[in-house]
């Protein structure tokens, strides 16, 4: 089959797109999906450049898991397609259904176990023509009405989004910030978010507003305004009972402060910077809460599935790729002058 396959931490160049890869085969418990469609993600690029540090050196060579990955590994965790093969024990029916697979590995058995490792990182993924995934992994989607690209958009960017406003606890009649809002994490914080009833006051640069409004936003900022902090506070009416932040960097102080007293800011991202200058008493002296979120719960994918089922989300695809054109997704991906999701089609 043809893959793109890692072969180490680094550069561009240690990506290769091989067709003499073999066809995985499903252990028992396991099904091999043939992809339709795989998302772009910038865990992708991370985990390649082995970019995430860990505890005791933020520049590290690692894995999200702080460990560097073994090699050679296929990435992509954002995975759509259909059932054409199944091991031992797995119902023969599940041959043929169009599935969304849930890229988290749990630490343990039940709805809130936590994901600890990620298909794509820790297990080879579906940047390929096949995949092979746990069969509780791969969730039917036979009713949805959705594209295979836009299921591919889900597991990843939807599942984080869902998880920040799960573990943020967002109610409808509260106002919640949106950083980076206009990328496959943030947009899809901006549709989930409007969904509850939140209102949404969304950062974002100049060029995407629009879409970004559309997504759901009441209130869109740019990251150009002179006082960005003053304009945030305008278009909110004042501080805001939430924060769903996937940007992190110099400003993220200055985020934090926007927060009501007793507020809470949930982070799952650093896309412009993982290290930070954090003044602690802007969090307790004010009751405040920063909340980590990695990832999504078994109980929040299947409601995300639950959603897919139903067309209740409209992920935005900004381009669309064969696989072997990967290089170029993700200098693309890189150059953030899109709003949505990078799509590649083996």
């Amino acid at each position: 089959m043809t893959a793109a396959v890692l072969t180490g931490h680094g550069g561009p160049e240690v990506l290769e797109i091989r067709d003499d890869v073999a066809v995985p085969e499903p252990a028992p418990g396991q099904v091999l999906v043939q992809v339709a469609a795989a998302g772009v993600n910038n865990t992708d690029i991370w985990t390649r450049e082995g970019a995430y540090g860990n505890a005791v050196d933020p520049l590290a060579v690692a894995g999200w898991r702080g460990v560097p990955l073994t090699f050679p590994r296929i990435q992509g965790g954002d995975i759509a397609g259909c059932i054409v093969e199944i091991g031992q024990g797995v119902d023969a029916g599940r041959v043929g259904q169009r599935v969304v697979v849930d890229p988290a590995l749990y630490d343990r058995g039940d709805d809130h176990a936590n994901p600890v490792e990620l298909v794509g990182s820790e297990r080879d993924g579906g940047f390929a023509d096949f995949v092979v995934v746990d069969a509780a992994q791969a969730h039917a989607v036979d009713d949805s009405p959705l594209s295979d690209e836009q299921l591919a958009c889900l597991p990843i960017a939807y599942g984080t989004a869902m998880g920040m406003l799960e573990r943020a606890a967002l109610a409808s009649d509260e106002r919640v910030l949106v950083t980076g809002a206009s990328g496959g994490v943030g947009l899809a914080l901006v549709e989930l978010a409007a969904a509850r009833g939140a209102t949404v006051i969304a950062l974002t640069s100049e060029g995407k507003e629009q879409a970004v409004h559309e997504a759901g936003a009441a209130q869109v900022v740019l990251r150009s305004e002179p006082d960005v902090t003053a304009a945030i506070r305008q278009a909110a009416g004042g501080p805001v009972d939430a924060i769903a932040d996937v940007v992190g960097g110099e400003g993220f102080s200055m985020t934090f402060a926007l927060l009501r007293e007793g507020g809470r800011l949930v982070i799952a991202g650093a896309v412009a910077g993982a290290v930070v200058t954090f003044d602690l008493r802007v969090l307790y002296l004010h009751q405040r809460r920063l909340i980590g979120s990695s990832m999504h719960t078994r109980a929040h994918f299947r409601h995300l599935v639950d959603l897919a089922q139903r067309g209740a989300v409209s992920p935005h695809i900004a381009d669309r790729y064969p696989l072997t054109a990967i290089h170029q997704a993700q200098r693309d991906f890189a150059n953030k002058r899109y709003v949505g999701k990078l799509v590649l089609r083996p």
